[in-house]
Order: structure tokens, then C-alpha cells, then sequence
């Protein structure tokens, strides 16, 4: 069993021993000035306390006594004395001394800056107004010589019995005792500034864990000077972390923070559960957005604002003296939530996962409907065509961002011909000044809404359609300098995106896009994937675009050009339609076969000396999964009362695919 004497009274000290209280083969010695003192530690079997002042010579008995393998002061910087007699106790016994180290503030560029208590009341003996002293009781008898001391002064001490003689000694007037235990919020701080008028605010430079920051900002927002007493000089030593590295390499210690993931639900504290609420309260640290700190955090908690799961994860791990830290996430943390993205970095912790009420939850509840039936997705911080889900869903629900994202969501909505659907938009819900706004697209365009709203669309009318087969007429037709643009057909078009098999996230390619009867298919089939339409001719790329207006293709992007050149820096396809190939179908497919060797290839051909090619192409690569299917269709016209079949052109479909696709 390992020994270790920490001498403690400090937030970080406190910390240490918690977290030597949950190693097995450590005992742990912790020597604190006051009973109040051992109060604020663990009891656990392998902690010892001693409370109360002790002579260096009870030290130097105590060391000799228990030969410890380590002994830690982690004093405040200002205990000079004690600091000066563990380091000689040490040295004396022959005992390993190791100093903590708390890490100096920056100094506020408004502050004045003394040597010593000394030299604090001699300038303060030379102003005017109030003045509030949180440097302790120890030094009030050198600042009893400021002029007009029991008037001036108020002191902010520990309430203890011993601080509280000593403001007696020194002659501190009743009420100008503010006896009270910290940590202290900036908007505390900045009450008791306002509260005794105070133009002075005395301070010692206790670094974070002692509150220097908002010691400062408080000052500056009531209009108080602050002035900051400098720290004796330090022994050298470690910081927490290298501390906590030491004890890791020298007894074996493993520290594993304790992270605690934790959804917030919309925002107000009425809507946070039990469990999510004390976790909260539990947490040494509290992460994430500023929004949600605002939220969320209690009283003079320590935050630490940051939406990037890296910088969380970065924070964490830097901050090892945080034994619990809880990141705060909006709404839920399964939806739509940087949860999943964070979790992998936060593999050597001990992480817990507390759901919270999702956006979707509170609508619908505010609505009074149920949302089992409702298709989700959010346009918040991301690029989504929603379009497509609008025309396929009876309802669905989004989370839309920035300050014109409702309104933007409407106008989108208008442009493509759903401003007769029904949108309930719910503003700052859960907050005093919660809105639901209901109307059409049409009617709430141009609206001024919320920069994070949630938003339910119902479309009485929703395309049900779930397979592919748009009639020739649903598109646009032409003719330019190089004749008519051509489509292929339906019947061919269905053969082909039948065997091209299309998945929901597919890359598709389609080459010699004609009017783009395939490449918008593809795009309605495939509504999370991403289409290129590659076109050579300039008047068949202005009907692409004019297709692609009318269905709304968001997810189809027009790429003029030949192939493979237009091709090569596209994104590497899943599935390609080659339906026109100007002649380079070699080229083509070693280009494809180049960028995904698994990719899936079906080309149709009329003429035999494309069947020629197609077929000479389709025994010279690699391809262990081929087809060909011939198709003659013909359709009926009208003679007459008569209905008699017209045949057309015979088509060779090709299906290409090497090993191992689908």
C-alpha cells in the first residue's frame, strides 16, 4: 500500500484526494486547517484526516512516523507559511515533497497590482469610498490602518468561528461582515459591489479556481476599481494534470474522468427531467453552447463554452482536475444532436448518456397530436433538399436555423408548388415568450420567425408514388442546332433503373443526359443521394435545367461536358446510365472503373455498331456480373375506331458490374 500526505484546503486539493478515495492500493493522509475543512472531503476507508493548524515540528514527527512514499502540498499560494513548513519537514525526514501549482490569472488590464497587504492599505489609505476586502481574515489587522477603516471596509471571510474573532480583533463593524462560503458567481460578486457601494474591490489573485475572473468582470460592470495583492513567490512544482500523471506512473493510479451526456430538452429548466437536473447540479464543469450554459448552469459553476466535439473532448481531457463534467446538449441527445459525433472521443472516460425532450416531443404536445407517423429532418447547420419529403409525407417535422430559416423554408416551399401546406412553426419553446404560428406556406412567406424554430408541414395531398415510371409527357421536349433532344423512353427508362437497382444514398452518373428523363428519376428514387446529369449539348443543358426546375430536383446537379473529361472530378459513382456516349465509350468506362471498380454500369444501345462496342467493351474489362437484354415495344395508336400497335426499334440494355457490388 502506497502512502501519500496531501496538505489540502483548496478546490484542487479536494479534488485530488476524491480522487485518490477510489484507489485500492493508495492511502491517503489529508491535512486540513479546520474542522469546516474536513467536512468538505470524502469519507472513504482509505482517507485519514487531520484537521487543525500544525507546528512544523508536529510535521516533521508526523513525516518520520508514517515514512510516506509522497507528500503534496496543495496549500494556497498565499499560505507562504504552511508551504515553508511542509518544504522543510520534507527536507528535514528525507520525504518526496511535490508543490501544486495553480496556474496565475491574466491580469484584467483595469486592475492595479501591489506587492503585499502592506502595500494594498497604504494606497488605500490615500482614496475614498467603500472598499470590499475578499483576501481572508487573516491580514485584516495590516488593513485596519487604511483611513477610515470601520467605515470603508467590508470584509467577505469563511463563516468560521476563528475568521469571524478576527474581524473582532481587527475592529470590523457587525455589519460590514459578510461571512458566506464561495465559489462566488460574477453576478453575485457584482451584487455584493452594488450592495455596500462599494468603489473598491481588494482581491488576490486565486487563478480560476479561486474566482479571479469573475472577480474582475464584476468589478468592471459596478464600477468598482479592482485591485489585486500579488502572490509570495512560488516553489516550483506541478500543475494538476502533471500531477495526476505522476501518480499514474509512479502508483499505478488510473483516473478516468466522468462525463455525463446529457440533453436539456428545449431550454428551460421546467422542461429538464430529475436525473438531467441533478447531473447538472453534480458536475464540477459544465460544456457546451452558450445558449444551453445560460440554460442550464447553476450559480457560480464552472462553463466552458464550445459546440465542436473535438474542442469538448480537447477540454476535457486537458481539464483532468474536473472529476465529473457534463456536456449540455439541445433537446434530446438522440436527435439531431452532436452526441453521436462526440462519444467516439470519449473513450477513456466514463461516459453516461441522459436523454432529454426533444423539439419534436414538445410541438407535437403543444399541438395536440402525435408524431409516430411523422417524417423528420433537420435543416439546421446542414444542406437538405426537403422538398422531396414535403411532396412524399403527409407530415413532416424540421428543425430549421438561422434568422430567415423559417421564412426560407416557406418561400422554398411557395417556389415548388407546396404553398398550400400546412405549417406549424413553434418558436423559443418552453420559454415565457413560446409561439406557435399556423398558416400556409403561402400565407407565412416573408414572415419574421425565431433563428431556431421547429416546424411541422402537413401536405393533405402527399405523392405516394413509391417506384419509378413518370410518363414521357411529364417532361419537357425539344429541338436545337443538333435536332431534337433526345429521352429515352419509359419503357426502356423503367427496364434501366430497374437493373440499375438504386439505393436511397446512391452516386449516380448519368451520361449523355438528353433531356434527363433518367438523371430525374434517379433523383426522386434516389432522394439522399447525388445525381449528375453530364450533357455535351448546350441546348440540351438549358432543358435539363428547365426539367430539373419543374420536379424540383435539388439533389441533381447539371454538368456540361463530354465524357470521361467532364467526369473525372465528380465524386466516385455508385451507379452510372450511360445512355449517349459521343463515341468514347472506352474511355468512359475505364474512367469509371478508375474512380469505384464496384461501380454498377447499365447502357442502352439501338444501332449494331453500338451493340458492337458495347459488347466488345463488356468482354475486355473486368466485369464478373453482365447482362444483356434486347426490348422491342410497341405502343398503340389511334386509326381511326380503330387501336393498332405501332413496333419500335429493338433496344439492347447492358447491365456491367465487377465482383462483389450489389
Amino acid at each position: 500500500m502506497y502512502k501519500i500526505c496531501i496538505f489540502a484546503g483548496t478546490t484542487e486539493a479536494r479534488r485530488l484526494v476524491e480522487l485518490l478515495s477510489t484507489q485500492r492500493y493508495v492511502a491517503v493522509t489529508a491535512c486540513v486547517a479546520t474542522e469546516y475543512g474536513e467536512t468538505l472531503l470524502p469519507d472513504a476507508d482509505n482517507v485519514t484526516v487531520r484537521s487543525g493548524r500544525i507546528p512544523v515540528s508536529e510535521i516533521i514527527q508526523l513525516f518520520s512516523d508514517t515514512k510516506y512514499d509522497l507528500v503534496i502540498d496543495a496549500t494556497h499560494p498565499y499560505a507562504a507559511s504552511i508551504t515553508e513548513s511542509v518544504a522543510r519537514a520534507c527536507a528535514e525526514t528525507g520525504t518526496e515533497y511535490l508543490r501544486l501549482l495553480r496556474e496565475a490569472s491574466e491580469q484584467a488590464e483595469d486592475a492595479l497590482c501591489v506587492a503585499d497587504a502592506e502595500e494594498a492599505a497604504a494606497l488605500l489609505s490615500k482614496t475614498e469610498g467603500n472598499i470590499l476586502l475578499t483576501t481572508g481574515s487573516k491580514d485584516l489587522k495590516i488593513y485596519r490602518k487604511i483611513k477610515g477603516f470601520r467605515e470603508r471596509v467590508y470584509a467577505r471571510v469563511l463563516p468560521l468561528d476563528a475568521s469571524l474573532a478576527l474581524c473582532r480583533e481587527a475592529g470590523v463593524e457587525t455589519s460590514h461582515i459578510l461571512a458566506m462560503q464561495g465559489p462566488f458567481s460574477e453576478e453575485m460578486d457584482e451584487a455584493m459591489l452594488r450592495a455596500v457601494s462599494a468603489q473598491w474591490l481588494v482581491t488576490k489573485d486565486g487563478g480560476e479556481a479561486g474566482g479571479f475572473a469573475a472577480k474582475a468582470a464584476a468589478a468592471r460592470k459596478a464600477g468598482a476599481q479592482l485591485l489585486v495583492v500579488g502572490r509570495p513567490k512560488q516553489r516550483e512544482g506541478k500543475t494538476f494534470s502533471q500531477v495526476l500523471d505522476l501518480l499514474a506512473a509512479r502508483f499505478g493510479c488510473a483516473f478516468r474522468p466522468e462525463v455525463r451526456i446529457i440533453g436539456i430538452g428545449p431550454g428551460s429548466r421546467e422542461m429538464m427531467t430529475r436525473e438531467v437536473c441533478r447531473a447538472i447540479e453534480e458536475a464540477d464543469c459544465l460544456i457546451g453552447a452558450q445558449r444551453m450554459l445560460d440554460a442550464a448552469a447553476r450559480e457560480g459553476q464552472k462553463t466552458f463554452a464550445a459546440v465542436a466535439p473535438q474542442e469538448i473532448a480537447d477540454h476535457i481531457h486537458a481539464h483532468r482536475e474536473f472529476r465529473r463534467s457534463a456536456v449540455v446538449m439541445s433537446g434530446d441527445t438522440g436527435f439531431f444532436s452532436g452526441t453521436r459525433k462526440l462519444l467516439p472521443l470519449l473513450s477513456d472516460c466514463e461516459v453516461d448518456v441522459l436523454p432529454g425532450l426533444s423539439s419534436l416531443a414538445c410541438l407535437c404536445a403543444k399541438l395536440q397530436t402525435s408524431y409516430e407517423d411523422i417524417h423528420v429532418v433537420s435543416l439546421h447547420g446542414r444542406a437538405h433538399d426537403i422538398v422531396p419529403e414535403v411532396r412524399a409525407h403527409e407530415r413532416v417535422f424540421a428543425l430549421v436555423g438561422g434568422e430567415d430559416g423559417a421564412a426560407h423554408l416557406c418561400e422554398t416551399l411557395v417556389e415548388n408548388g407546396l404553398g398550400k401546406v400546412k405549417l406549424s412553426i413553434g418558436e423559443r419553446l418552453s420559454y415565457p415568450d413560446e409561439k406557435i404560428t399556423t398558416g400556409t406556406a403561402e400565407a407565412l412567406r416573408g414572415g419574421a420567425f425565431a433563428p431556431l424554430s421547429a416546424v411541422l408541414i402537413e401536405n393533405d395531398r402527399p405523392d405516394a408514388v413509391v417506384t419509378h415510371g413518370l410518363p414521357d409527357s411529364a417532361f419537357l421536349r425539344g429541338e436545337g442546332e443538333g435536332g431534337v433532344v433526345p429521352m429515352t423512353k419509359s419503357e426502356v427508362r423503367a427496364i434501366a433503373l430497374s437493373k440499375l437497382r438504386l439505393s436511397e444514398r446512391a452516386v449516380c452518373y448519368d451520361i449523355g443526359a438528353g433531356t434527363g428523363s433518367v438523371a430525374i428519376e434517379m433523383a426522386l428514387q434516389a432522394k439522399k443521394g447525388r445525381i449528375f446529369a453530364i450533357e455535351r449539348r448546350a441546348d440540351a443543358v438549358e432543358l435539363l435545367k428547365k426539367n430539373q426546375a419543374a420536379f424540383s430536383a435539388e439533389n441533381l446537379t447539371i454538368v456540361s461536358g463530354t465524357a470521361p473529361e467532364a467526369c473525372r472530378d465528380l465524386p466516385a459513382p455508385t451507379h452510372v446510365f450511360i445512355g449517349g456516349s459521343a463515341g468514347n465509350l472506352h474511355g468512359i468506362l475505364a474512367v469509371l472503373l478508375q474512380k469505384n471498380p464496384q461501380v454498377r454500369i447499365v447502357a442502352t444501345a439501338v444501332s449494331l455498331e453500338s451493340v458492337a462496342e458495347l459488347t466488345a467493351c463488356m468482354k475486355e474489362f473486368p466485369f464478373a456480373d453482365t447482362e444483356v437484354v434486347s426490348v422491342q415495344i410497341a405502343r398503340s395508336r389511334k386509326a381511326g375506331a380503330y387501336q393498332l400497335m405501332t413496333g419500335q426499334n429493338p433496344v439492347y440494355v447492358f447491365t456491367m458490374q465487377a465482383g462483389g457490388g450489389a
